[in-house]
């Protein structure tokens, strides 16, 4: 059972929903339902922990649309009411592995859904245990998925959706066209921007398969010039450093939503 949201993410979550838009502190008092000092006192830690919030005289509250940091507020904001008032989303600055943390997730009876984003993996993982450099500047997401609540079932299958999905809420997001290479990487030319990789755990004496964790790394503005040396004529991002014309949490809820649809 999911426990009541604490001050600053009620805070957050309503300033996600009206990003750019400035809310006078008694609206946001009475739609969040506390005290307009607690709003004050909200307003206050968000931006010790980095978000750009505008605060102008008779005009109220606006979070700035240059804001970037990756929130399961700010996903759910971008999502279908339904989905976002349901989903389990964990978020992390930085984490060892998205993946390796949803498979944990998994294996606890965490369900359909279940989402863990970060900013930053140390321990990045591609297919046959290869390392996915993983720095600042991208976007890292890991889902579980049930088999009995997808379309299709055979692996080749949901592996071409999986990829289709992500490839085409990039398009659609960022209107930047990409070309699936390999398995299920996406390229940009010659050049890599997404890693994608399944895994799967079953039950030993039926071997039935019990959940599928889908990884997706993206570079999203990641400055490729602190790649090592031997991937930085392999790999391109999506934007350049500081010129992204969407969110990562757009994205983010761009590619969790079609996935589960």
């Amino acid at each position: 059972m999911k426990g009541a949201l604490k001050t600053t993410d009620k805070v957050l979550a309503f300033l996600e929903k009206n990003r750019g838009k400035f809310i006078s502190g008694t609206e946001m008092a009475v739609e969040c339902g506390i005290s307009r000092n607690a709003i004050w006192k909200a307003v206050k830690e968000l931006r010790e922990k980095g978000y750009m919030i505008e605060a102008v005289s008779n005009k109220g509250y606006s979070l700035g649309s240059g804001n970037d940091i990756i929130s399961a507020e700010g996903i759910k904001a971008n999502m279908e009411i339904p989905l976002a008032e349901t989903l389990n989303i964990y978020v992390y600055d930085t984490i060892d592995s998205t993946s390796n943390v949803a498979k944990e997730l998994a294996l606890k009876g965490f369900g359909h859904g279940t989402l863990v984003v970060s900013s930053k993996q140390t321990r990045g993982r591609g297919r046959k245990d290869h390392e996915f450099f993983s720095p600042t500047g991208g976007l890292y997401m890991s889902m579980i998925l049930s088999p009995e609540k997808l379309r299709i079932t055979d692996n080749e299958s949901i592996t071409e959706e999986i990829g289709n999905e992500v490839r085409d809420a990039i398009k659609d997001l960022t209107g930047v066209l990409s070309e699936k290479k390999g398995i299920n990487d996406l390229y940009i030319g010659e050049k890599k921007i997404c890693g994608i990789l399944i895994e799967s755990g079953s039950e030993f004496d039926s071997n039935t398969l019990q959940w599928l964790v889908v990884g997706i790394g993206i570079n999203f503005d990641s400055d490729i010039k602190i790649f090592p040396r031997d991937l930085r004529n392999k790999a391109s991002s999506l934007f350049t450093p500081g010129s992204a014309t969407i969110t990562k949490n757009e994205l983010i809820a761009g590619i969790a939503g079609r996935i589960l649809a």
